[in-house]
Formats: structure tokens, C-alpha cells, sequence
């Protein structure tokens, strides 16, 4: 079975929207296409299946109600619209979901509930209590609170995050594109949809926008860094286009919209899907082909096999994993800060006193905090 029929048999789905698809390109909050997607996802309820809600709009929902037009670059005056806006949002989807016979609930998350295993796991108990009562979550980023240090950083990872937490089976971006074009569909007429991307590339990640790149289309690095997430969590994730009606139904259908990316086989347990996604990345190791291959078996990184530190990142942080070739391979906690690794990559651990004075690790990474990611 391909991976767009076994959306078929997806039971826990999270669904992701977001402002572009929720407002009209004058700003004012588009009833219409809100109403539809509400109605979609209690239809979807109705026949069984678990539904999560992760929404962006609060910002746009607070200028809406203020009459502003253009959007502020102060940090405090876009917590303060997000708090406006988060009520006014808030009010409509109560008020839909209440017309349509479903209860929903309320929940606003920020980096540290991600960043801090407890956290993690208390929010993952909390959602999965609320799946359990038949109430459908709606999601966002605390913007009145979470400041640049502690956000998420956007609602495309966000809502990767919260497919991890709660194991589901697949996550739908509904975006203002079609999903991912080999060319941007906007400035170059011969541009392709990309139906299917089973391995993403750093082919794929140029096209998305990587460095270097002119072919960026508006917000798709955030998306392709979201289905890192999410298939590796275990989850088949969809972009698509959020103003179709029954677009949600269509695609649970196996019908071939947008660019779906298949989820990889083996779900991550509880903690190795906090130590992937929940933690903020502090900085890069590379290692040579023959570290990655052992990797791959399940060994830890030792330092003979590092070739190159990046980043200023301290003993326990969260650092990915680069290839030869500079692809992400995995992630995984340091024994060792930045300056330490960089002293000790190439060297044997019998070598590791005469460089590092209180060396007290045989490996970087121990494979206990190691995750791979493809």
C-alpha cells in the first residue's frame, strides 16, 4: 500500500492552518473558509478518527480587530495583538465548533514545554486526555508570552512538534501553495509540482529555500523542516492548498493532492522524540563516512570520526549530525561543549586526557542520546 492510501487508515491526524488561509488578503478573518475547514474536521471526528487543530491567526485575528493594516515589527506590539487576537479567534472557533455539536478545547504551548522533558511529557499527557474525551484540540504558540529566545519559531514546526507528541499518523499543512514546486511556481511558468519527496534531499531543501538558493517560496523551508520532523516521528505529512472546499476529506481519501511526504517505518519512542524535536539546536558536528556508517548500526560518536565543529555549544545541548556530503544524519546531546570537541575530534579516547583535563566521556555523543534522522 503507497503511502497516499494508507492516509486512508490514519487514525490520530493533525491538522495545521494557516493565517494566509484564515484571513482575506485585506486582513478581515475569512468566516466563510474558517466555517468550512471546522465543519471538515468534526465530519472527520464524527467517523472516529482523532483530530488536532494547530492555528495561526491570533496576530492577524488582533489587527483585524484594532483596524491596523500593516503589521508591527516590535516585538511587544505583536505579543499585544496576539493577546487581542487569541480571544477574537478564539470566539469563532468556540462558536463554529459549538453550531456543529463538538466541545473543543483551548491550547497554547511554547518552547519550553518542548525544551523541558517534563514539560514535554505533560503536555503529551494533557493532549492525549483531551483525544480521549473526544475534544478536539486547537493549538498555537503562546505569542503573548514567548519571546525569540523561547518560540518555536513558527506554526509549521509547531504543529510537527505536536504530531510527535501525541504519535499521530499524519499531519496536513493547508497553506496558500500547492505543496513543493521544483521551481517557484510564482516567477517561473514551467515550475513542477512535486507529488511525492521520500527522502529529503539537499536537493530538496535548495529548492525549498536552503542557502544559496533564489527559489524560495515563501515559507516552504519551514515546511520541508516541519516534514523532518514529522516523518520521522512517524507521521506521513500533506502541503496542500487550505482554500479548497473538502480538502481535508479529499486527501484522507488518498486522492493525490499536494506533495505528501511518507512517514518512515519505526515510530520514535517518548524520549527519542523529545531529544530530536523538543530540544533547540545548539550548533553541528560533521563526521567522516565511516563514523555515519557505524551510526547507522547503532554506535555512538567518537571523536576519531568528527571532522569539523560549528557552533558555540556547551556539554548537553542538542546538536545535529552532518554527513560527508552535509546532509543531517542525526541528532544527539554532547558529552562535550564546542571548544572540547574541537580539541579532541580526530584523536582516540586513549588521547583525550592529554588534551581535555577533566575528559571524563569515551564518546561526543553516547548512543543513548543519539537520534537518528533517515
Amino acid at each position: 500500500m503507497n503511502a497516499r492510501a494508507r492516509l486512508s487508515e490514519a487514525k490520530r491526524i493533525v491538522v495545521k492552518v494557516g493565517t494566509s488561509t484564515l484571513t482575506h488578503p485585506s486582513g478581515g478573518m475569512n468566516l466563510r473558509r474558517i466555517e468550512h475547514l471546522v465543519r471538515e474536521l468534526i465530519d472527520e471526528a464524527n467517523q472516529g478518527k482523532e483530530i488536532l487543530l494547530v492555528s495561526s491567526g491570533a496576530i492577524a485575528a488582533g489587527m483585524n480587530a484594532l483596524g491596523m493594516k500593516e503589521r508591527p515589527a516590535a516585538v511587544p506590539a505583536r505579543q499585544a495583538l496576539a493577546a487581542i487576537g487569541q480571544g477574537y479567534l478564539l470566539h469563532i472557533y468556540e462558536k463554529l465548533f459549538h453550531e456543529y455539536g463538538r466541545t473543543m478545547a483551548q491550547v497554547l504551548l511554547t518552547k519550553e514545554n518542548a525544551a523541558r522533558h517534563h514539560q514535554y511529557i505533560n503536555s503529551r499527557r494533557a493532549l492525549l486526555a483531551l483525544l480521549d474525551m473526544q475534544v478536539i484540540p486547537v493549538i498555537n504558540e503562546n505569542d503573548a508570552v514567548a519571546v525569540d529566545e523561547i518560540k518555536i519559531g513558527d506554526n509549521d514546526s509547531l504543529s510537527a512538534v505536536v504530531a510527535a507528541l501525541v504519535d499521530a499518523d499524519a499531519l496536513i499543512i493547508l497553506s496558500d501553495i500547492d505543496g513543493v514546486y521544483t521551481a517557484n511556481p510564482r516567477t517561473d511558468a514551467s515550475a513542477q509540482l512535486i507529488s511525492e519527496i521520500a527522502e529529503i534531499t539537499p536537493e530538496i531543501e535548495h529548492l525549498a529555500g536552503g542557502a544559496g538558493s533564489a527559489q524560495g517560496t515563501g515559507g516552504m523551508q519551514t515546511k520541508i523542516e516541519a516534514a523532518k520532523i514529522a516523518r520521522n516521528a512517524g507521521a506521513t505529512m500533506v502541503i496542500a492548498r487550505g482554500d479548497e472546499d473538502g480538502i481535508i476529506r479529499n486527501i484522507l481519501r488518498g486522492e493525490e493532492i499536494g506533495t505528501i511526504f511518507p512517514a518512515r517505518e519505526a515510530h520514535l519512542r517518548t524520549r527519542k522524540s523529545w531529544l530530536a524535536f523538543g530540544k533547540k539546536l545548539a550548533g553541528e558536528l560533521s563526521v567522516d563516512a565511516g563514523c555515519a556508517a557505524a551510526m547507522r548500526r547503532g554506535a555512538s560518536v567518537l571523536a576519531v570520526g568528527v571532522t569539523a565543529v560549528d557552533g558555540d555549544f556547551a556539554a548537553g545541548e542538542m546538536v545535529r549530525v552532518l554527513s560527508p556530503l552535509g546532509q543531517e544524519i542525526a541528532r544527539g546531546i554532547t558529552a562535550y561543549g564546542a571548544a572540547d570537541t574541537a580539541r579532541l575530534m580526530g584523536h582516540q579516547t586513549q588521547d583525550f586526557q592529554g588534551l581535555v583535563s577533566d575528559a571524563s566521556h569515551e564518546e561526543i555523543i553516547h548512543r543513548d542520546n543519539l537520534v537518528l534522522m533517515q
